[in-house]
């Protein structure tokens, strides 16, 4: 047979298996119509694997039995989802235990920060709640978590990713172990100021402080300068420390709002070598709402310790023709080489594929929350 005759013998195989495919699919959606009758989960964990064993063994060859595995794995991928897709249709999902609301309950509400009076999520507090915001300061993350959790602030407002330095990963860690829930986010521009008592000059400055980050975003304007670099937990712990010393030898990196709050001398603006330097801020409260104009969702689960799993968990936005942003992963505490996974997609809780995709993949991965819904949010630029 010549290559041509091959193609067509190939050519009548796959409509057969189309013609095939499409007659499973319509047993599937009966399969849904049964499942919605009766309330039954449409995942089934021990069916599916007993079924790739069976298909395994009718083939004839180790490659074969891999290749037959991973067919069967997305034939069945796609039955759930469009099972999952007609229980969402036909309400049988019930409801996401979220209420939407027209716009935020923020007037008269307490806000918690952490911080000191300067720090950039001060910034970012007014830059979202106005500058005559009820707030308070905290000195850690736990801290201003455990706040709204409690009930002595409504809000909290917490750095969660910088565009140099990447993401602040004791706000994931907190975010699992808290309920409390993302409903807003604020983006605002980084400039790193070199701040110092009044009075005292650049060539004075032997020690300067301020926040790994904010060091290590500084390192090219530092590492030309024989200077000490001490860490400390926020820039504006180390504007307020220069300040309260009163040593010209002194310096801290912090913002030109610290440098105004604590009466200290700009020395030089912008020494952080990125100038499009952004961080973005997570607005969190301890209840469970949304904007109704929200078009971000952000999420996290864990994955079974198996070949394929996050690819079987990402089909989901690819099939719901969602629009993933964002995915990290971190370590999850006492369980060696697994992995808790953060994504953000494009989406709103009300949306029938966000609910059918966030429907299939509680059924499917390990410990689904839902995080929060909000709105996107463009850069502040000119906050000072």
């Amino acid at each position: 047979m010549d290559l041509g005759e091959l193609r067509q013998g190939i050519d009548e195989i796959d409509r057969q298996i189309v013609e095939l495919y499409e007659k499973r699919m319509e047993i599937s959606r009966q399969v849904a119509e049964y499942k919605i009758g009766t309330g039954k989960k449409v995942f089934d964990r021990v069916r599916e694997e007993e079924k790739l064993k069976a298909v395994r063994a009718m083939t004839h060859n180790d490659f074969n039995s891999h290749g037959v595995q991973e067919l069967f794995e997305q034939i069945m991928s796609m039955s759930r989802k469009l099972q999952y897709q007609m229980l969402t249709e036909h309400g049988s999902m019930g409801k996401l235990p979220f209420i939407g609301l027209d716009t935020l309950h923020t007037q008269k509400a307490r806000v918690v920060f952490q911080g000191a009076e300067g720090a950039y999520s001060q910034v970012a507090m007014e830059a979202y709640f106005g500058d005559r915001v009820n707030s308070f300061h905290v000195d850690t993350f736990r801290e201003a978590m455990s706040a709204i959790d409690e009930g002595s602030a409504d809000f909290a407002v917490l750095p969660i990713e910088n565009s140099t330095a990447g993401i602040v990963s004791e706000i994931y860690d907190l975010l699992v172990e808290f309920e409390n829930y993302i409903v807003g986010e604020q983006i605002i521009r980084i400039e790193h100021c070199l701040l110092g008592v009044a009075g005292a000059g650049e060539e004075e400055i032997q020690t300067v402080f301020s926040h790994p980050q904010s060091l290590m975003q500084s390192a090219r304007y530092l590492t030309a300068r024989d200077w000490k670099q001490i860490s400390m937990p926020n820039n504006a712990f180390a504007a307020r420390k220069v300040a309260e010393d009163g040593d010209r030898s002194q310096a801290a990196i912090a913002s030109a709002h610290a440098a105004g709050i604590y009466g200290l001398e700009i020395l030089q603006r912008g020494i952080n070598q990125e100038e499009d330097n952004c961080t973005r801020f997570i607005i969190v409260t301890n209840q469970k709402v949304f904007e109704t104009k929200a078009d971000k969702v952000s999420i996290c689960f864990e994955l079974p310790h198996k070949s394929g799993s996050l690819y079987h968990m990402l089909s989901h936005f690819i099939y719901n023709n969602l629009n993933m942003t964002k995915i990290e992963s971190r370590p999850i505490e006492d369980r060696n080489w697994e992995y808790r996974f953060f994504i953000d997609f494009e989406g709103n809780l009300a949306d029938s594929a966000v609910k059918n995709a966030l429907r299939g993949l509680r059924d499917e991965a390990r410990n689904m929350k839902i995080l929060g819904n909000y709105k996107t949010d463009g850069i502040l630029r000119n906050y000072k």
